[in-house]
């Protein structure tokens, strides 16, 4: 066994990893770029060294400088978490090579599944059923587009070299063909560096059930199966497992499938092998096909922890350290439910664009398994992926465990940046998830209900006016009266509206709060104070950014009246970058006429495309940036003129 380790990651994995590690007795040793000095993993570790500038190519992805460091440190072996360098074969040999222990598959292995075309021929090899397709090496759009509709639409085009979404994109009808691939291979050039792509037949009602497969080398074995089918643009948003609706019959045949996978390559560690199943008429064993091998730990693998009671990093360890499989396949089984839920700094309303942010307050309810990567003070960085927990919950059955889900989200206490949390505590709400009818449309489809926003009670805005006047710290009651008279306040808070709070105090611990034609009774009894005889919620300050802390967060500023006058008129038909980013495409020139809705620049930002559209007809005026800027949030793109 090991005694000193090193994590080549950052954020949530490097801290699991390190938990577990620690627990194991091993040194821990962290690598850190410069913009995460002071990141909660760096604390954790008993020993961390910089490897680099912000962006992920100057450290988390030079494989030299991670080596380099475990020999600085006495690290016999590197556990690579996920993302970054976790499925490079290169570095898995550069790392032997230097003496060290890769925790993780072979080189060989991660090669085989790496690219997904090659990956399905040695499925279908291994007699793993696979979707219908095309993988072919031809990649002249040509061609491509005759394949496609050889297969029939709707399509499915896929970054060969892709993952979490990157690279792939939904094509309905033939017309809309070579647009779709332009964008794909756009995306899978820039993410990959790999732009070839494969066409999948799209299964219309599709559920996205993965294996967590595990394996020494020689033998191995699947720890059943996670529901992955909540995704919003092919990106996983809750997880669980089991998966609902599944039958003895299906699990025995996907299980075997996913260990002749594994098998078929002499794999070993943790691994997950994906499949697409037809949810359209129930599951049935002849419904799945394989969709790709995912050759490192997943982002989901706590909910398969909490339903078999074991800790998938310490087998990591253990079988990297020469050790065989711990159980065999018939001493693994399944205890009740879990669900995880992944918390990002998103602004769902502006259509879940990545944000960052100060995270002024982030707190969790007990009985939680929450696994992050900051605390309350931490920023939320344009440099990496914008994951600020995952939250995860088991319980006896699945209904316990999602009305456990439902009222975690409820009590976790966020504050600071925009987050996913309310949609989150939509969808844990939601019916027909409730009722276990999930597929990977569940989202698009009810994308109106799970966005829209909390009823803004008269109560909510009286909390965060008391809160805007000073009046919620201990003894804050007593600083806003006057000697001999009531004192009247007048104060303006900014939401998604402005809103007009009246405060007439009318003694030491009493307050008339007028809000919306409303009046609210304030009192303060004791340490907080009390609205119509019902406990305020508790509302968070950080500056003049006020968070009342219900209904998952309601976000308010207080505009200080010498500040209004002046507030800067907003630049109609402006485009602005909505998040830090890089141009990589001006679809227009100045003096170009354009239509609402007209595609005008594409922004890309932590590794995803957006496409930015005019909101007006009229005139392109300016063009501000050009292709490979780097633009910070707010930055202006490109100014539109009425055609008049």
């Amino acid at each position: 066994m090991f005694d000193t380790i090193l994590i080549a990651n950052r954020g949530e994995i490097a801290c699991r990893v390190m938990e577990t590690a620690r627990g194991m007795g091993l040194r821990c040793v962290a690598v850190y770029s410069e913009a995460d000095a002071a990141a909660k993993h760096v604390t954790m570790a008993d020993e961390a060294v910089c490897i680099g500038g912000a962006a992920p190519a100057e450290s988390y992805l030079r494989g030299d400088r991670i080596i380099e460091a475990a020999r600085q440190t006495g690290a016999q072996a590197i556990h690579p978490g996920y993302g970054f360098l976790s499925e490079n074969p290169d570095f898995v040999q550069a790392v032997e090579a230097a003496g060290l222990t890769f925790i993780g598959p072979s080189a060989s292995a991660i090669r085989k599944m790496g690219l997904k075309d090659a990956a399905k021929a040695l499925m279908e090899e291994a007699s793993v059923p696979v979707v219908p397709g095309y993988h072919g090496a031809d990649q002249d759009p040509a061609s491509l587009a005759q394949e496609a509709e050889k297969i029939g639409y709707p399509v499915l085009i896929k970054a060969v070299a892709g993952g979490g979404g990157k690279g792939m994109r939904l094509v309905e009808r033939a017309e809309d063909f070579a647009d779709g691939l332009e964008r794909a291979t756009a995306e899978a050039r820039t993410a990959f560096g790999n732009d070839a792509v494969l066409i999948e037949k799209f299964v219309s009602q599709p559920r996205h059930i993965e294996v967590q497969v595990f394996g020494d080398g020689n033998r191995a074995v699947h720890l059943f199966e996670r529901d992955c089918s909540l995704q919003r643009r092919h990106q996983k948003v809750i997880e669980e497992a089991p998966a609902p609706g599944m039958t003895e019959e299906m699990r025995a045949a996907m299980g075997a499938a996913a260990v002749r996978a594994a098998e078929a390559i002499g794999y070993k560690g943790a691994g997950t092998v994906e499949f697409i199943v037809d949810g359209s008429d129930g599951l049935r064993a002849d419904g799945f096909w394989f969709m790709e091998m995912n050759t490192r730990l997943q982002v989901e693998h706590p909910v398969t922890e909490a339903i078999t009671g074991v800790d998938l990093v310490e087998w990591q360890i253990r079988v990297a350290a020469g050790e065989s499989l711990p159980l065999a396949q018939e001493a693994l089984a399944i205890n009740g439910h879990s669900f995880e839920a992944r918390l990002y700094a998103e602004d769902v309303p502006a259509g879940f664009l990545p944000a960052t942010g100060h995270l002024s307050l982030l707190e969790f309810p007990e009985g939680v398994r929450a696994d992050s990567g900051v605390s309350s003070g931490d920023d939320i960085s344009p440099h990496y992926d914008p994951m600020i927990a995952k939250l995860v919950v088991h319980g006896p059955t699945r209904a316990v465990a999602l009305k456990r889900l439902s009222r975690a989200l409820r009590e976790t206490r966020v504050a600071g940046t925009v987050t996913n949390l309310a949609f989150l505590g939509a969808l844990a709400e939601h019916s027909g998830f409730a009722a276990g009818e999930v597929d990977t449309g569940l989202i698009a489809r009810d994308l109106e209900y799970l966005t829209q926003e909390p009823e803004l009670t008269p109560d909510i805005i009286a909390s965060a006016a008391l809160c805007a006047a000073r009046l919620d710290s201990e003894g804050g009651y007593e600083r806003g009266f006057a000697l001999w008279q009531p004192m009247v306040q007048t104060l303006v808070l900014r939401g998604a509206q402005e809103h007009i709070c009246r405060l007439a105090f009318s003694g030491q611990n009493d307050v008339k709060i007028n809000v919306e034609g409303a009046e609210i009774h304030a009192q303060f009894r004791g340490e907080r104070w009390w609205l119509n005889g019902r406990p305020a919620p508790r509302v968070h300050r950080a500056g003049a950014h006020l968070t009342v802390l219900r209904d998952y967060g309601v976000a308010f500023d207080y505009i200080d009246p010498l500040d209004r006058a002046a507030e800067a008129a907003g630049g109609s038909g402006v485009t602005l970058a909505p998040m830090p980013g890089k141009v990589v495409a001006v679809l227009v020139e100045p003096g170009q006429a354009v239509q609402a809705g007209v595609r005008l620049a594409v922004l890309e930002a932590m590794k995803m495309e957006h496409t930015l559209t005019a909101d007006l007809d009229g005139i392109v005026a300016e063009v501000l940036v050009s292709e490979g800027d780097q633009v910070e949030a707010g930055a202006p793109l490109i100014r539109l003129e009425d055609e008049t």
